[in-house]
C-alpha cells in the first residue's frame, strides 16, 4: 500500500489500515521506545501506547514529513512523557513520611537492571547497561539525538527531521552528548 493511500485509510479509521500500520512500524516503534526505556515490559506498554496515539492524532498528521518520522516522533515523545511520570512518582515516594523499602505488590523501590536490547550480544550487556545508564544522564535533547543516532542508526538528516531542528543542530547536540558521555563515564570508572 503506498504510504498516502495509508494514511487516507487510517485517517478514515480504517482498522486494516492501522493493522497495516503497527506490523511495518512495530519493531521501529519498539527498538527506539526500549533505546529510552531499557525495559522490555516498559516498552512493551509504551510501544501500545504509541500506536494507540498515533492512531487517535492522525487526523494532526499534515503530511510535512514522512509517515514514519512522524511515528518516530510520536514515539519518542511517549517514552519521554513516561519517563517523567515514572521520574514524578519516584520523587513522590522518596518524600513520603516514611519510604519503605519495598513498594506497592511488595516489589523492591530499587531498580534492577532490566536491560534486554535486541542489537546487544549477551557479553556486552552489562557495558550497554552502563552505556545507556549515562545515557539518560544527558540533557533531554542529547539523550534524543543521540539515541536516534546512534542506537537506531538514523543518519543526522533523519534525526533533524524528528526532532525538528536544523541538520548542525543536530551535530551540536550528538558533539556534546559524545563530550557529555565521556565525562560521565569517566567519572563512573573513577578515571582520570
Amino acid at each position: 500500500m503506498v504510504e498516502q493511500e495509508l494514511i487516507l485509510r487510517l485517517k478514515a479509521g480504517d482498522g486494516i489500515a492501522f493493522k497495516e500500520l503497527v506490523e511495518t512500524r512495530q519493531s521501529l516503534v519498539f527498538n527506539t521506545v526500549l533505546g529510552f526505556l531499557q525495559n522490555q515490559e516498559d516498552t512493551e506498554d509504551v510501544t501500545q501506547d504509541v500506536f494507540i496515539k498515533v492512531f487517535e492524532s492522525i487526523h494532526q498528521f499534515k503530511g510535512e514529513s514522512a509517515l514514519s518520522t512522524w511515528v518516530y516522533r510520536v514515539a519518542v515523545t511517549t517514552a519521554l512523557e513516561f519517563i517523567r511520570r515514572k521520574k514524578r512518582k519516584k520523587r513522590k515516594k522518596r518524600f513520603g513520611f516514611l519510604s519503605p523499602i519495598l513498594g506497592e505488590n511488595n516489589e523492591p523501590t530499587i531498580e534492577l537492571a532490566d536491560f534486554n536490547h535486541p542489537g546487544v550480544t549477551l557479553d556486552n550487556r552489562e557495558k550497554s547497561a552502563i552505556l545507556f545508564k549515562a545515557i539518560k544522564e544527558l540533557p533531554e535533547n542529547q539523550q534524543i539525538a543521540f539515541v536516534l543516532n546512534k542506537v537506531e542508526g538514523l543518519s543526522y538528516q533523519e534525526v533533524a527531521e524528528i526532532m525538528k531542528t536544523s541538520l548542525s543542530a543536530v551535530e551540536s547536540l550528538l558533539h556534546r552528548a559524545k563530550t557529555n558521555l565521556k565525562e560521565i563515564l569517566k567519572n563512573f570508572y573513577n578515571l582520570g
